[in-house]
């Protein structure tokens, strides 16, 4: 799939089919995950892929059950956690290089998550960026050390359903050239 086709025609999957994702077609998407780029190549994201049901479940209760997502947690065969080290991107010996500070961890990891989203769906495979969860209740159900932040979570499998193509907006109303 070329590159522009999969960032046009990529959607969030709510439903999945209950096929497995093969471990070699995995491996590639965590591939493209580990190849974003990182704030002074600090490569502080880590992903946790999830295919315990009990796990599963334990992230499914840490959404509302008002989320989209939340049948997705355990619908889908696989979820997957998308983890920041903080102190690390945005910072020098110790201490924030810039006022944003971890902002660049939550900014490294979404790149790294875009990385894999668009690779998952060039393999066929469906997911959703879930960001309304309980951190913290979630770090606790992966064992995430201290320091480590779960920053977004996405099922992952193939769709069952057909996404609907959502209007975007035109160019002039977001690109602006020189100034505001």
């Amino acid at each position: 799939m070329e590159l522009y086709e999969a960032i046009k025609e990529r959607r969030s999957i709510r439903r999945y089919k209950e096929t497995a994702v093969p471990s070699d077609v995995l491996d590639r998407i965590i591939e493209a995950a580990q190849w974003a780029p990182s704030w002074a190549h600090s490569q502080c994201v880590e992903v946790v892929v999830i295919d315990d049901p009990a796990k599963k479940l334990a992230l499914q209760a840490t959404l509302p059950e008002t989320n989209p997502a939340y049948k997705a947690m355990v619908g889908a065969p696989l979820v997957v956690a998308f983890c920041a080290k903080l102190n690390r991107a945005g910072f020098k010996k110790g201490e924030p290089a810039t006022p944003r500070g971890n902002g660049w961890a939550l900014f490294d990891t979404g790149l790294s998550m875009q990385n894999f989203m668009l690779a998952a769906h060039s393999e066929g495979l469906a997911t959703v960026c879930v960001g309304l969860f309980d951190s913290e209740k979630a770090g606790a159900a992966l064992g995430a050390p201290e320091g480590v932040e779960v920053v977004a979570l996405t099922p992952l499998g193939y769709p069952n359903q057909e996404p609907n193509l959502p209007p975007r907006k035109d160019k002039a109303e977001f690109a602006r050239k020189n100034s505001y």
